[in-house]
């Protein structure tokens, strides 16, 4: 066997760039977006508005999920989304340096939104079917690892760079180009790696259908056997409510930041932002999804569930205590937003493999793609009034606000049924 094949069949040889490049374009859309406009003088009303309507391609994006299915394979739609998602950011620079930049920036991320979507449904997809059950289980701390990269990549990397190229001088819009840019280079480069790297599983095949209502009838049946699942509406509001604060905090923590003490906020700066937020935060995310990841392997997801959804929400205090204090302590800063994020981590690992629990069994990549638009749901709904929230409460109170948003999740939990040994790495036969 050559190396070539040897390297394109171990899963490190793809999984790691793979989630790395599906993290990238969400961060860029979701979270940077927010820095990049708060940085414009666009008002939080607007900011938590139209940054959480990008998340609609997510959340509808079940819906074309059948046509990745049945149409090429699962790794062409990945590729090919790949490729024309680094031609859309290299789009994002023109908008820019543009006269309306904000109107034309908003349009251009839809469209990443809509094939980022896309290609979440096709990478997820060649996920489950290129591993065992048992190597997904190991490798969903890796995947949320380095997904969580690309975040320190944009959130923290490109931020702290635009902060220095405007306090050096360059002008804002053209700095922000410039962060664009490299973006665009890196997809460009990634697509090709892919297209070379990722293997190509027996059961990743294209559905011929003798006629269209044959295909659409097979559209239909993936929707309702989707939603006879057992206890799926129990499922779904678990999905809903799971990140239901956090789903508003992550669009207010950034303009919290930037704003200056006498709004309320920190005062911090956009290289602080970056460091703090973007990095050491990530750092602190990274370390708690690998850790929760491993410990699902161990002892099932049953076992861990309730202990992730304490640390998914109950770290959300540290808001409280840095709005109340408003410290210029970097070490307290960095702390308090490491343990948030620590938390998020740790708790995510569970909320990823509880969607691949429910995806189990036929149609399991168009399953997934519904747990996860209802996911992306979750995160829109919030987010579109979590600005109109803050600036009616001011910081103080939204935080406090955030955590009475965690109760629902907490009261949903205790009816979730899950297998004893789903998640569980399995023991080898001796011999």
């Amino acid at each position: 066997m050559s190396f070539i094949a040897t390297f394109k069949k171990n899963p490190w040889s793809w999984i790691p760039t793979l989630y790395y490049i599906q993290g990238l374009p969400n961060v860029m859309v979701v979270e940077v977006s927010v820095a990049m406009y708060a940085t414009l003088s666009i008002s939080n009303s607007d900011i938590g508005f139209y940054t959480s309507l990008f998340y609609l391609p997510w959340v509808i994006k079940p819906f074309w999920s059948p046509l990745v299915d049945t149409y090429k394979t699962k790794r062409w739609w990945t590729v090919a989304t790949q490729f024309t998602m680094s031609l859309l950011f290299a789009g994002i620079i023109l908008a820019l340096i543009s006269g309306s930049f904000f109107l034309a920036s908003v349009i251009l991320f839809y469209f990443i939104a809509l094939l980022s979507a896309t290609h979440d449904i096709a990478a997820d997809g060649f996920y489950m079917l290129a591993l065992s059950e048992e190597k997904q289980a190991f490798f969903v701390g890796i995947r949320s690892t380095f997904f969580r990269i690309a975040i320190i990549s944009g959130k923290g990397g490109l931020i702290v760079l635009a902060g220095y190229m405007i306090e050096s001088g360059i002008d804002t819009l053209n700095a922000w180009s410039i962060s664009f840019g490299i973006v665009a280079v890196l997809f460009f480069l990634l697509s090709f790696y892919h297209s070379i790297v990722l293997p190509k599983p027996d059961t990743d095949v294209s559905t011929e259908y003798d006629t269209v209502k044959d295909q659409l009838s097979e559209f239909l049946k993936t929707i309702v056997t989707f939603f006879k699942k057992d206890d799926i509406w129990v499922s779904l509001l678990f999905i809903l409510f799971y990140r239901f604060g956090e789903a508003q905090l992550v669009k207010m923590s950034s303009p919290f930041f930037l704003a200056p003490i006498e709004e309320g906020g920190l005062g911090l700066s956009l290289q602080a932002l970056g460091t703090i937020s973007g990095t050491i935060g990530v750092l602190a995310l990274v370390f708690g999804g690998i850790l929760g990841g491993i410990l699902i392997s161990r002892n099932g997801l049953k076992f861990w569930l309730w202990p992730m959804i304490i640390a998914m929400n109950v770290p959300n205090l540290s808001y409280v205590i840095l709005s109340f204090t408003q410290t210029d302590s970097y070490f307290l800063i960095s702390s308090l937003v490491a343990l948030e994020q620590f938390g998020y981590g740790f708790g995510f690992a569970a909320f990823l493999m509880f969607l691949i629990y429910i995806a189990k069994g036929e149609y399991k990549t168009s399953h997934y793609a519904f747990a996860t638009g209802f996911m992306a749901l979750g995160l829109m709904l919030p987010g579109i009034v979590s600005g109109y929230i803050q600036e009616w409460l001011g910081y103080k109170e939204f935080f406090i606000w955030i955590m009475i948003a965690t109760i629902p999740i907490f009261l949903i939990a205790p009816f979730i049924k899950i297998e004893n040994d789903f998640g569980k790495k399995k023991e080898k036969p001796t011999t």
